[in-house]
């Protein structure tokens, strides 16, 4: 991700309306903090989910009363019908038998009323769920910034983002759905105890007794919803990686070891979603069972209790509709305890995410304009309005220090485990492990974020900055930015807050112009995710115009030229400076046509600066003159 875009974004804040549920979409994110209105529950998975619930005011109660009013006259039809029988049709009294049908069908109406209801706001639930889950995750995600993936997989931003998100709309539906099911069950039983005391005892009892029947399977479904859900997004994640080095992958003819590796990660996921659709086949064909045993077993005593006129034909025929009536509760009872558990399951790869503390603490000092930057690991002094080129024989070396001009975290050390292969307790141990080391990196990030910085903005470490404010000031452009999916004029300008000419100015200084000139329909033209259908010296002249566009106090380019030719490199040396004429900039390059238009350039051995002067003062210096034969050298290859 381009590091321009990594700020803390300030959500839109409406003190009229935040959180006072009578703004419901779209959904008003705040942010993380424990002290933050509205931000979310993340100590368990159940308080996430009732969190979600309560964030959306008044939706998730308007969504039960409504369901409330689509079931309950589905279950007070059987009694009405009953009634007209008994009153009407037996006993031949034709206004009375009118009466009651006429009663019914308004019942009927009011409950297609109720049933419309209810399905428009569970949908209006599910849209909020996805869409503020969604939010939320672009807000962590750029809170997080460049320690996102140290604190989850790769492609669990994105899975929760779009799988989870959806579950989280079906479990608050099914929520909704169940607490309506279970008031007009309890308003059939007191219809079947004020008929007939003993038919209602028996569904009172038989009732927790089916429910309990299902909790063994509960435990397996819940293994086994969890293992699909891991290993899914590993899947994600591994398609993210295969397609980001497809193209280094084809250079060196590792796509067919990929694809193999993906279409074993796929096997293993298909293999889980089997076993998974088995468990919850195993609970709706219990649910099935049951509730068919309690409808024969109603309707066995109800038979009987007529036989001894204990009921009459009416009252039995009202018996077989609660019986027929109260499947649908007992089913939602299971679906509900199947989309809970998968909710659960959501909320906990969730609550991984949201919950990641952002290393960073809040500070209230803000960077200046025109700040001197000194790097004191390198002792790089960066001059204000002076356009800086930056050589060292070691490229880590120079990458380290626009990091920490950017206050950017260390890079990761070592490996994580590969997964693929283990399975069992070798897998579940693998995973803890996993789990560990990243909780041991947040830790590490912590302690240094919190340590003094060693780089200084006018006198003041950096460690003393509000971050964004820092980001403000300084930005930095690497080799790992990314373009996404949109028009060309969204790659240059993704903030939308410049006019055209600077946009114009921008792709000319970077000579990228025949990008806008090749793409069909100039600014509105398509890029595709990650810039596929660019060649690699477009995809890093966009970039560079994007950086160019945002024209920062402080703009550190790193190789910003290493994928164009030398004519192209020539043009963007000669408007790169004229550009930023007045602003400070930094270049870590060995291209001879930058060095040799930059205000001065620094000579890094080891890391440090041994050398400072003009591209022709310092052609004297042996390692310069290696560093710099070496990059012709890589140029003509």
């Amino acid at each position: 991700m381009h590091r321009v875009d990594e700020t803390t974004p300030t959500p839109h804040r409406d003190p009229g309306l935040r959180w006072a549920g009578r703004h419901d979409f779209p959904p008003i994110v705040g942010g993380f903090a424990p002290d933050d209105p509205g931000a979310p529950d993340t100590r368990s998975p159940s308080r996430f989910l009732f969190w979600l619930m309560r964030s959306m005011g008044w939706v998730v109660p308007a969504m039960t009363l409504a369901a409330l009013s689509w079931l309950v006259p589905g279950s007070l039809t059987p009694w009405l019908l009953g009634s007209a029988i008994d009153a009407g049709i037996l006993r031949g009294d034709a206004w009375a038998t009118v009466g009651w049908v006429g009663l019914l069908f308004g019942v009927i109406a009011f409950g297609v009323a109720g049933g419309i209801l209810f399905h428009t706001m569970a949908v209006r639930e599910w849209v909020m769920a996805i869409h503020g889950t969604q939010r939320r995750v672009g807000r962590k995600a750029a809170d997080l910034g460049h320690v996102l993936g140290r604190r989850v997989p790769t492609g669990e931003a994105l899975s929760i983002a779009n799988s989870d998100s959806d579950q989280f709309g079906a479990t608050i539906d099914a929520f909704g759905h169940v607490i309506a099911s279970a008031l007009s069950f309890l308003f059939v039983c007191v219809l079947m105890f004020s008929t007939s005391p003993i038919l209602g005892l028996v569904v009172l009892v038989a009732t927790p007794l089916m429910l309990a029947a299902s909790l063994p399977v509960m435990r397996p479904l819940t293994a086994a919803q969890t293992a699909e859900r891991t290993e899914s997004s590993n899947l994600t994640s591994l398609a993210t990686d295969i397609v980001a080095g497809l193209r280094i992958l084809r250079g060196i003819g590792g796509e067919q070891t990929f694809a193999r590796n993906y279409e074993r990660q796929s096997q293993k996921v298909r293999g889980l979603g089997i076993t998974l659709g088995t468990w919850q086949g195993v609970v709706e064909a219990i649910s099935v069972l049951l509730s068919g045993v309690l409808l024969v077993v109603l309707v066995y005593l109800g038979a009987h209790q007529m036989l001894d006129g204990r009921l009459t034909v009416g009252q039995l025929i009202s018996f077989f509709g609660y019986a027929v009536f109260l499947v649908t509760p007992m089913r939602t009872f299971f679906e509900f305890a199947q989309k809970w558990v998968q909710g659960l399951v959501a909320a906990g790869k969730t609550i991984a995410l949201f919950g990641a503390d952002v290393p960073w603490a809040r500070r209230d000092l803000t960077v200046g304009e025109r700040p001197r930057l000194v790097d004191e690991a390198s002792g790089v002094v960066v001059e204000p309005g002076r356009f800086l080129a930056v050589v060292s024989a070691d490229p880590e070396a120079s990458a380290a220090l626009a990091d920490r001009l950017g206050r950017y975290l260390p890079t990761l050390t070592g490996e994580e485990p590969d997964l693929e292969e283990l399975k069992g307790r070798q897998l579940r141990r693998a995973r803890k492990e996993r789990a560990k080391a990243r909780a041991r990196q947040a830790l590490l990030d912590a302690e240094r974020a919190a340590q003094r910085w060693g780089v200084t903005a006018d006198g003041v470490d950096y460690g003393e900055y509000d971050l964004s404010s820092l980001r403000e000031r300084v930005v930095v452009s690497d080799t790992g930015a990314s373009l996404f999916a949109g028009t060309l004029q969204e790659a240059v300008d993704p903030w939308g807050t410049h006019t055209r000419s600077q946009a114009e100015a921008a792709l000319r200084t970077a000579s990228a112009e025949d990008v806008y000139d090749g793409l069909p329909g100039g600014w509105q033209g398509r890029i595709d995710e990650k810039g596929r259908g660019l060649s690699g010296g477009q995809r890093q002249r966009i970039v560079l115009a994007r950086a160019l566009v945002r024209d920062p106090e402080v703009l550190v380019l790193v190789e910003p030229t290493s994928a164009v030719d030398a004519h192209t490199e020539a043009r963007i040396a000669e408007r790169l400076v004229e550009h930023r004429r007045g602003r400070t900039t930094v270049v870590t390059t060995a291209s001879p046509l930058l060095l040799h238009r930059a205000d001065e350039v620094a000579l890094l051995v080891e890391g440090r600066e041994v050398a400072r002067g003009t591209h022709d003062a310092l052609q004297a210096h042996p390692d310069y003159r290696r560093v710099i034969a070496r990059g012709m050298e890589d140029d003509d290859e």
